[in-house]
């Protein structure tokens, strides 16, 4: 058997170490995937939930590890189901990536792990690197308050800012259009949400580069 010089040597070290890593990165990628069931799918499913959209769900979550539950949005202190805006951050990476197409009515199980969940420090009765799994009743989607097509039919008075009434007046409205009734808390949440994250200067009204969190035109 010849020998092989140190550069063949090094060489194929380094093919080796190539084909390990490229092992490691498909398994990582494995471990990170969102894994979908959905348990309740209406008839009809034409809406279907889309990054912008505003989301009200309920959800429960547990530890994958042992189904011990660590949160429940019927027993919170209100018991409402929550308002969000899907595909900005306003929850957990996983449960953005596993909302996504969801229509009204639908029930999903959602099992989430820890690098598109609370991570490797975890976050109150999450501990660290947990796998989760969220059981999800989705109620109603509607134009997000902060979709950047949404932003003239905000501002009623045409002055290129909004205030909060104009949210919430908004909100309302899209309600309304749903039939659904909302306690006044609900719509003051969402409102507050959105001028805590995005009300840069703390002046009380949103400007179009303050309320366009994507700051293209996706949507």
């Amino acid at each position: 058997m010849c020998k092989m010089s140190q550069r063949s040597t090094l060489w194929f070290c380094f093919i080796l170490f190539l084909q390990t890593l490229s092992t490691f990165i498909v398994v990582l990628r494995a471990n990170d995937e969102v894994k979908i069931e959905v348990t309740f799918l209406p008839e009809n499913c034409t809406q279907k939930a889309k990054r912008g959209d505003m989301l009200n769900a309920h959800y429960d979550g547990y530890l994958a590890k042992d189904r011990s539950q660590f949160y429940c949005s019927r027993s919170t202190k209100t018991g409402h189901p929550h308002w969000f805006v899907l595909g900005v951050g306003s929850v957990i990476k996983g449960l953005d990536l596993g909302l996504r197409d969801m229509c009204p009515g639908e029930k999903r199980t959602i099992t989430i792990p820890p690098s598109l969940a609370y991570g490797e420090h975890g976050k109150g009765p999450v501990p660290a690197d947990a796998t989760v799994i969220f059981e999800v009743e989705l109620l109603y989607i509607t134009r997000g308050p902060r979709s950047i097509e949404a932003f003239s039919e905000i501002d009623t008075d045409n002055n290129k800012v909004l205030t909060k009434e104009e949210i919430k007046t908004y909100l309302k409205m899209e309600a309304k259009k749903l039939n659904s009734q909302k306690d006044e808390s609900y719509f003051d949440d969402v409102v507050a949400d959105v001028f805590l994250k995005n009300d840069n200067d703390a002046d009380g009204i949103l400007s179009l580069q303050e309320y366009n969190v994507y700051n293209h035109d996706e949507l």
